[in-house]
């Protein structure tokens, strides 16, 4: 396994730390013609060969190919509206090729077999992620229709995901039994409500928001509890 973590290594450093501002900029004005591209390509296949060895020079140049044909493609698919979409394709494709030319290469020897702890993990994280959001949702609908949502401003969506990554926060407090940091996020949200409560005309708002902010806490909670006892009993 260590060599796909020197490659996933090399494209970070790579793609975030030895890649100035000026050349991404460059490269999306000028885009195949612009020499910021290739010397950023340089500088991967460089980085491959450091961190492997000058040994897996084919595997610097695959790798450095790929890359290119991918940046590329992010150059000239990506327009302005859909940038932060092009970031993550951009990157998942890297991961993707990174994975599948370490593969190839290495041929490591891979289970698709999933343990019993996998499940339990991967069912715990469906339910904090979509099924709580959701129940949380429904259980409070009859005390949002008393509510006029409609005049709040708010970030599309926001809402629903600060819920859920509260929620894994919380989970993963739990699993590592680091009670005091749930208390500390707790307050912390509290503090970034205060304007919201502070501000509600009547306490209908106030209540709304910290009946849900307990259900969302008590849910993963009782999902990282019930998790932990599961695992003993493996």
């Amino acid at each position: 396994m260590i060599p796909l973590f020197q490659l996933i290594l090399a494209h970070l450093l790579g793609d975030f730390l030895l890649q100035p501002t000026a050349w991404v900029m460059h490269k999306e004005k000028k885009k195949a013609k612009s020499p910021a591209l290739y010397l950023h390509l340089l500088v991967h296949g460089v980085l491959i060969l450091i961190l492997l060895g000058f040994g897996f020079w084919i595997l610097a140049i695959v790798l450095t190919i790929l890359h290119g044909l991918v940046d590329l493609t992010k150059l000239y698919f990506q327009k302005s509206a859909t940038k932060t979409a092009w970031f993550f394709i951009d990157q998942l494709a890297h991961f993707i090729s990174i994975l599948g030319i370490w593969w190839l290469f290495f041929r490591p020897e891979i289970s698709l077999e999933w343990s019993p702890s996998s499940w339990i993990y991967a069912t715990a994280l469906l339910l904090i992620t979509q099924v709580a959001g959701i129940a949380i949702q429904v259980g409070l609908s009859n005390w949002s229709k008393d509510l006029d949502l409609s005049q709040e401003s708010s970030l599309k969506n926001a809402g629903k995901y600060i819920g859920i990554l509260e929620r894994l926060f919380v989970f993963a407090f739990v699993i590592l039994g680091k009670w005091e940091a749930i208390g500390f996020l707790l307050a912390a949200k509290s503090v970034f409500r205060f304007g919201d409560l502070r501000k509600a005309k009547d306490r209908k708002l106030t209540e709304y928001i910290l009946i849900g902010t307990l259900l969302s806490f008590g849910i993963s909670i009782g999902i990282g509890i019930l998790t932990r006892w599961l695992l003993t009993l493996l």
